[in-house]
């Protein structure tokens, strides 16, 4: 059984791939190209792309059309001078499909560039998170699709056909995702169909899946509503900034539908709200409220602790070296004096001891 890969406008194939029968692969290769073809994996520069990283497939080589009939503009974009030939009038054809090379220098297959997307900065495959989706148990099919809320926010979702009875709570779904991919590649909601839409010629219809009926999360514990004033402003703060009319003390802000934007401007909030400032690295470990609140708390002693330090040394700069030198020696007076006093006590516990 071998694996071909190629567009139409090279012939069809210019890559092979022999499949083995014990093969452990997460996905199949499209392997290596064929006689008298080159494929070359750049980047949006057209340069070449390291070892393992994604970049478009580009085709030279003998197989290539000469253009799209009638179709000047399209043929000029898509096939344009290869810059690797010698030759005069060579030319590359740029698939629009993403690619990257393995350890083996086989190539490993990504998906269309039109289903990459960028949210929030990140440039995520969809391809990607359907792969993982679709190797979990009780998954049938899936898609991932990048849909706008209400606020015009874009958000991820995913759109699962479970296989029959199969028991799959979103909750678990959700864990299961974030032990093979970041956190910027969960969908925020999921979507659970009979069957997936189909165009004429048996593809996806992607066009046609529904939107979420709304983008709330499946709670993975049950509400506790807040309890301490900190808990209470930071839930309330929480809910302005997700679009959650209810937070509770479990909830994980990343669960449902933060991410390192609205992180920021939590930050901020926490530092008017509580006049203390906690670093984005220490709020990413404590993601639910019940845990921000202790780190909350924990930094505003640690604060009053730096004033009184700071007060402190600010009142011995305006002192003498003289007057500094009677308050060391009065302070040892006195530690000296509870020394003694403290030891005699426990002479007469252990003489009180001993009688009894």
């Amino acid at each position: 059984l071998h694996n071909l890969y190629g567009p139409t406008e090279a012939a069809v194939d210019v890559t092979w791939w022999r499949c083995e029968s014990e093969q452990s692969e997460r996905s199949v290769p499209i392997g290596r190209p064929i006689a008298n073809t080159q494929i070359y994996i750049l980047d949006r520069h057209q340069q070449p792309v390291p070892l393992g990283v994604a970049g478009e497939i580009h085709i030279g080589g003998a197989g290539l059309a000469r253009g799209y009939l009638k179709r000047a503009s399209l043929t000029a974009e898509r096939f344009i001078p290869n810059p690797f030939s010698r030759q005069p009038g060579e030319r590359l054809y740029k698939t629009g499909d993403l690619a990257r090379y393995r350890r083996d220098g086989a190539i490993e297959y990504l998906g269309r560039s039109d289903h990459q997307v960028k949210i929030r900065g990140f440039r995520i495959e969809l391809e990607e998170i359907e792969a993982v989706l679709v190797r979990q148990n009780g998954v049938r099919e899936a898609i991932v699709l990048a849909r706008a809320d209400g606020t015009g926010d874009k958000h991820l979702v995913g759109y699962v056909v479970k296989e029959a009875d199969a028991w799959l709570p979103v909750s678990v779904l959700r864990g299961l995702l974030k032990e093979e991919l970041p956190e910027y590649m969960i969908p925020k909601a999921f979507v659970f169909l009979e069957e997936l839409p189909l165009t004429p010629n048996g593809k996806v219809d992607r066009r046609s899946l529904p939107a979420p009926v709304n983008f709330g999360v499946e709670r993975e514990r049950p509400y506790v509503a807040p309890r301490t004033p900190i808990e209470k402003e930071l839930a309330s703060t929480w809910s302005e900034l997700l679009h959650i009319e209810q937070v509770g003390i479990h909830d994980n802000f990343f669960d449902l539908g933060g991410h390192s934007l609205l992180l920021t401007q939590l930050a901020s909030r926490i530092s008017q709200n509580f006049h203390v400032d906690l670093p984005l690295r220490i709020l990413f470990d404590v993601p639910t409220v019940e845990e921000m609140t202790v780190a909350i708390a924990q930094r505003q002693v640690e604060q009053e602790q730096d004033l009184e330090v700071a007060q402190m040394l600010d009142e011995l700069k305006q002192m003498t070296p003289e007057e500094v030198k009677a308050l060391l020696e009065a302070e040892a007076n006195e530690f000296s004096a509870e020394g003694a006093e403290y030891e005699s006590q426990g002479q007469a516990r252990s003489a009180s001891s001993l009688v009894t």
